[in-house]
């Protein structure tokens, strides 16, 4: 691959559902952007959808050297979090109600509804939720609480569902993300929309983080990072910048050995204040693999600034080959990577 192909594994920039721009294909294709998030909602279906991957793929090319396909991937957790709906998608209850169900029927509908979603081009769901949201905070937690999109309230609940959810995706060949490492289930503030958002109770060693362990050992291809501040875990950074959470905790503690994606670091108020190009930089450094952007218009900012640095810095270098090596290897797995002879 060349220098440009391999920094454009590093990012997931976006397309919108059911149809996207010709502007956006234009920076994606000009950038070689490795990933895309499907945003937006759609009510078209399966196939109207496939059409869309389809077209999305298309803009990698074949070589003599093979050809690197992209990860489509879209936020399908349910309830209030379904992007794709409309023929030959099912309706997806909440994880709320998801939780209530036993091992088996989750697992057995996860097959189903990843089925659907690999049917319309898509390899990646941007789910389960592994947050933990404590009974007593419930509605008050509004990054997930206020939607139900938590398993349940305590972490054997959400670890048990949520690795029912991974193993069901696994049969049917879509990649998982577990997310928001290392939880969001205690905060009130969404990272979405409020630029200061503190957990003050989770450590590193706290029992939510089990739900992230039990759901890399179920085999999630890839883990989310969260956008908060973890003030007895690392005061100094966001835990998508700090490389105590993301190398430390995510890779050390935990032995995850996938793709570390980024929550939203394109248009989240949360990093507002950094500019976009080190917020890509910070992450890798941190030990991130992958800079996930719903606005496709920081992408030029972003992809100069890693490309700038992985010139002058060799450490960096070495750390974002590490990271290509690990996208192309979930590629293999998802199916769009193919090596020349």
């Amino acid at each position: 691959m060349t220098s440009a192909e391999r920094i454009g594994q590093l990012f997931m920039g976006a397309a919108k559902v059911p149809t996207t721009s010709a502007a956006d294909l234009a920076v994606l294709r000009r950038y070689d952007v490795g990933s895309v998030i499907l945003i937006g909602r759609s009510e078209v279906g399966v196939w109207r959808t496939r059409a869309l991957a389809d077209r999305l793929q298309s803009l990698k090319r074949t070589t003599k050297a093979g050809r690197a396909g992209l990860l489509v991937a879209v936020d399908q957790e349910g309830g209030q979090v379904q992007v794709l709906s409309g023929p030959g998608f099912s309706p997806i209850p909440a994880a709320l109600e998801q939780g209530r169900w036993s091992v088996a029927r989750l697992r057995g509908r996860a097959e189903q509804w990843a089925a659907q979603l690999r049917s319309a081009g898509v390899n990646v769901d941007l789910a389960p939720v592994g947050d933990v949201v404590p009974a007593r905070i419930g509605m008050a937690n509004g990054p997930i609480g206020r939607y139900g999109r938590q398993f349940g309230a305590t972490p054997d609940v959400v670890a048990r569902q949520g690795s029912a959810f991974v193993e069901g995706f696994s049969r049917a060949g879509v990649l998982t993300t577990l997310k928001h490492f290392p939880g969001l289930g205690r905060v009130s503030g969404n990272t979405d929309t409020t630029e200061q958002v503190t957990d003050t109770t989770l450590t590193r060693d706290s029992a939510d983080v089990a739900s992230f362990r039990s759901g890399i050992e179920a085999g999630a291809g890839l883990v989310m990072v969260s956008l908060a501040t973890y003030a007895l875990i690392d005061p100094a950074h966001k835990a998508v910048f700090s490389p105590t959470v993301v190398t430390g905790m995510l890779r050390q503690d935990l032995g995850f050995q996938g793709v570390i994606v980024s929550d939203d670091l394109g248009k989240a108020a949360s990093v507002r204040s950094v500019a976009p190009g080190q917020r890509a930089v910070s992450f890798l450094r941190a030990g991130g693999d992958l800079v996930l952007t719903v606005n496709n218009a920081v992408l030029p900012a972003m992809v100069e600034a890693v490309s700038y640095a992985a010139r002058h810095d060799a450490a960096f270098k070495a750390r974002t080959e590490a990271s290509v090596r690990r996208v192309l290897t979930a590629k293999e797995t998802a199916g769009v990577l193919r090596c020349g002879s």
